[in-house]
């Protein structure tokens, strides 16, 4: 069999998303065939996505069935000016306001991650309230190499973590800093730290639609953001503020996070809202992103050595742990909804503002369970272009 027969013969393999094969979508960007090896190349760029594995597996299948021995190899284009080219994805975790857990959220995407088996950072940008050493209990200091650069701080799993909270010397002294600042050590935390190839770079980014905020989305090619807000209406309200800024700046949605939505009493097993319901459906629907979790409270999340990562039986945990493949899932929604719109453009078609198609098959009312990789409402528009 040929490259091009080859090439053909892989067009019966779907993207479960976007319903078109991925020769079509342009997520097969080379095909060789050598001495009985077929060397094929796909624009996937999400590690440990479930969809990018699944179809990864499928056209293992179907070279092996042609008697082929496949090799296959996942390559993303490297932005211009990238001042971090040897990270695949950079997730921004951002919230309205303070006091939502986003700490908590970040620490916990990062960390079930790296459990998947990705390499993964974590980058504490929330500056005046660098939280992330003590999520993770990581006290030792980053290395200073002789230059000045640094060596993240890891954990013993292997997350890699930078944090204001590493440089202060008492961590209860304030950091007081102005703009022009804030902006430096964002820079520093960009470009003097060795983060190593990483397959994700998560951003604790801090409260609101600041400096620190600005900085990120006009230094770094950002992946796509997760908005962390509560059902309490005020919450709400500055979650809309902070998805919007992220949509002013071109950078997709991954999705909402409702945080701290009902606590699990440990003594009588009941459920109370403390701080009212459906305040993340509201913010989700009517932006049309996804609803990515609906995390409870429980006292067990603070006897964790990282962040609820690995509480077992209880709440908070299993539903942090399905938090991350669905933040992988959606990292490789936006990276080959891309690769389809270059795919487009180069074929000279008319690039209009288009939406993700719908999950098809989820039916999900408010406050109806999910599992592993399923999103909780349907539609996924990425950005508005």
């Amino acid at each position: 069999m040929d490259e091009e027969k080859l090439r053909e013969k892989l067009r019966s393999v779907e993207d479960p998303t976007f319903d078109d094969d991925v020769v079509s979508l342009g997520l097969v960007t080379d095909v060789e065939v050598e001495d009985g090896v077929a060397y094929v190349e796909l624009a996937f760029n999400a590690p440990f996505s479930p969809e990018e594995t699944e179809m990864g597996e499928e056209i293992t299948e179907l070279i092996a069935e042609e008697g082929l021995e496949p090799r296959l190899s996942a390559k993303a284009d490297i932005k211009e000016n990238d001042p971090l080219p040897n990270v695949r994805n950079v997730v921004a975790v951002a919230s309205g306001k303070g006091g939502v857990g986003k700490t908590t959220v970040a620490a916990n995407i990062a960390a079930g991650l790296q459990k998947m088996g990705a390499d993964v950072g974590l980058m504490d940008c929330d500056i005046y309230g660098p939280n992330v050493p003590t999520s993770l209990q990581v006290e030792e200091e980053p290395d200073v190499l002789d230059h000045g650069d640094f060596l993240p701080a890891e954990t013993e799993r292997g997350l890699k973590a930078m944090s204001m909270g590493y440089l202060i010397p008492n961590q209860d002294d304030p950091a007081v800093l102005r703009g022009p600042m804030i902006d430096k050590f964002i820079d520093e935390f960009v470009n003097a730290v060795r983060w190593g190839e990483l397959d994700y770079l998560v951003v604790d980014l801090p409260p609101g639609t600041g400096d620190a905020v600005l900085s990120l989305v006009q230094k770094v090619p950002v992946t796509g953001s997760v908005i962390v807000t509560t059902a309490q209406e005020m919450s709400v309200v500055d979650a809309r503020k902070s998805l919007g800024m992220f949509r002013e700046h071109q950078t997709p949605i991954l999705g909402v996070v409702e945080n701290m939505s009902e606590y699990a009493c440990p003594s009588c097993g009941d459920t109370h809202e403390m701080f009212g319901s459906g305040g993340g459906w509201e913010v989700a629907e009517e932006y049309g992103v996804p609803l990515l979790a609906e995390i409870p409270m429980d006292p067990a999340i603070n006897q964790s050595e990282e962040a609820a990562v690995d509480v077992d039986d209880s709440p908070v945990g299993d539903k942090f742990r399905q938090l991350a493949p669905v933040v992988a899932k959606r990292v490789g929604d936006v990276n080959r909804y891309l690769v389809s719109q270059e795919m487009k453009l180069e074929a000279g078609s008319m690039l209009e503002e288009e939406h993700m198609p719908h999950e098809e098959g989820h039916d999900h009312g408010h406050g109806e369970e999910f599992e592993d990789d399923e999103l909780v409402n349907d539609d996924l528009e990425l950005r508005t272009l």
